[in-house]
């Protein structure tokens, strides 16, 4: 994804005068561009957590995921590591805990470390913002039907990746964030969601689908009735893989 991650300051100085984490990156995408705006070796950002001392949730077990909230951040005159990422966490909190979010948390029944999660779910899989309240619902009924999440996002998020091809290898891999074959929500947050995505967690929208696929840009299609589904997914693989042929076609020429 191209975003502009650093401004310059008023003086046209080389050095960054701010930080811009878009939502839905991962923690390690964000510790790599607090390493690059600080000019420091790759790694730097993930080893002072242990010394960052973040205000996170007893279930974090220390892991900022889902906790370094996106937004622009000032990098101000001596800029450290651990100063972002307590800005990032202390923003999260700041966001998470007041009454609209903690309240809606309960009211789904889930404490707000669970609705970070469903919410960086959501952030992940929704293709369009219109669509986040849909895929918050899919979770919430399919959470309620005792069935598993099934997102390919989760996957991702277990191999480091992300891609729209889900092989069923990738199904089968031994992994808490495999939610083809483990039941429930992921064990943390799989990445920093953003406002809107927080709101569809706590406020889904109402409906009984149980199944969506984006079979192309614009087109999310959501479903409760599984074979609906499944012509859903094949319609998006015939048009995945006339999009591969037409790539190879224009390669080979």
């Amino acid at each position: 994804m191209a975003v502009p991650l650093l401004t310059t300051d008023d003086e046209g100085e080389s050095r960054p005068a701010s930080l811009l984490i878009p939502e839905g990156w991962r923690a390690t995408q964000v510790y790599g561009a607090v390493d690059k705006a600080l000019a420091l070796p790759a790694g730097t950002t993930k080893k002072s957590l242990a010394k960052a001392n973040l205000k996170l949730p007893n279930d974090a077990e220390g892991n900022p995921e889902g906790y370094l909230f996106p937004a622009t951040y000032p990098l101000g005159e001596n800029p450290t590591p651990e100063k972002l990422l307590t800005a990032m966490v202390d923003t999260a909190n700041k966001k998470f805990t007041g009454a609209p979010v903690a309240a809606g948390a309960q009211r789904n029944a889930l404490n707000v470390y669970q609705a970070v999660t469903i919410a960086s779910i959501v952030q992940a899989e929704a293709a369009a913002k219109e669509d986040m309240g849909k895929v918050a619902r899919v979770i919430f009924n399919r959470l309620e039907r005792g069935m598993p999440l099934q997102m390919d996002s989760t996957i991702n998020y277990a191999l480091g990746r992300s891609t729209l091809k889900t092989s069923t290898k990738d199904t089968k891999i031994d992994s808490p964030y495999n939610s083809y074959q483990r039941m429930g929500l992921p064990p943390t947050p799989i990445a920093n969601p953003g406002d809107e995505a927080m709101t569809a967690a706590i406020n889904p929208t109402p409906g009984d689908w149980l199944y969506f696929v984006t079979v192309k840009p614009g087109d999310t299609r959501f479903t409760a009735d599984y074979t609906e589904h499944r012509r859903n997914v094949d319609e998006f693989n015939r048009l995945q893989q006339s999009a591969s042929k037409q790539a190879g076609a224009g390669a080979a020429k």
